[in-house]
């Protein structure tokens, strides 16, 4: 797993780093310790588990038939700790169905009030939603796409694309909002209506 340094400096200076259950290898793989473990830990092995305990990692096991997902569950517990600010690594993985559940999870109105960024590499995937003026930040000719998620998204307007909307609608299903380029290093969407997918490929260079 590689994801770009400026996040793994941010990630180094987080206040909590949460382990949705293999995710601590992640962690691991990114130099990183954290400090709860959450979910049914089908992924560590007994002597990995009481290891991290050891080393005063606090670990919440749930039973393995459960209702959420691990994501879901470290979410639960990102909001039951008032915390508004989350960054999501390793949600996009070789499963089609956890990756598209982990998306649609971010869009769901019980975590409306967290501010979630999902990386994937060069790539950042953000929730927006309606009625708020939402920042797009990255460097000039990054790859922005804006994709409706719950039926049509209308009355958008966009500041800083090559391809500017203006008051105008995504039709839910249709491809007119990918691949737009970023102009300067922050863009704004402010929309009335729906859900919209961003979807950030980074120019590196």
């Amino acid at each position: 797993m590689k994801e770009p340094v400026e996040f793994l400096s941010y990630l180094k200076t987080s206040t909590l780093i949460i382990a949705a259950d293999g995710g601590v290898h992640n962690c691991k793989t990114l130099g990183l310790q954290p400090q709860v473990i959450i979910g049914d830990l089908d992924s560590m092995s007994s002597t990995e588990v009481t290891d991290y305990q050891q080393a005063g990692v606090k670990v919440i096991q749930y039973p393995t038939h459960k209702d959420e997902t691990d994501l879901e569950l470290a979410l639960r517990y990102v909001m039951e700790q008032e915390f508004s600010d989350v960054i999501i690594i390793g949600g996009l993985g070789a499963r089609w169905d956890m990756t598209i559940d982990n998306i649609l999870l971010i869009a769901h109105p019980m975590f409306s009030g967290l501010k979630i960024h999902m990386l994937d590499g060069t790539q950042e995937l953000l929730m927006f939603r309606a009625a708020e003026r939402s920042p797009i930040n990255g460097r000039p000719g990054d790859t922005i796409s804006l994709i409706p998620l719950t039926g049509d998204v209308s009355g958008i307007t966009t500041e800083g694309l090559e391809y500017p909307l203006k008051d105008e609608t995504l039709y839910f299903g249709t491809s007119r909002g990918v691949s737009n380029v970023l102009l300067q290093e922050q863009a704004q969407v402010f929309f009335r209506q729906g859900l919209l997918l961003c979807i950030i490929n980074r120019d590196v260079v």
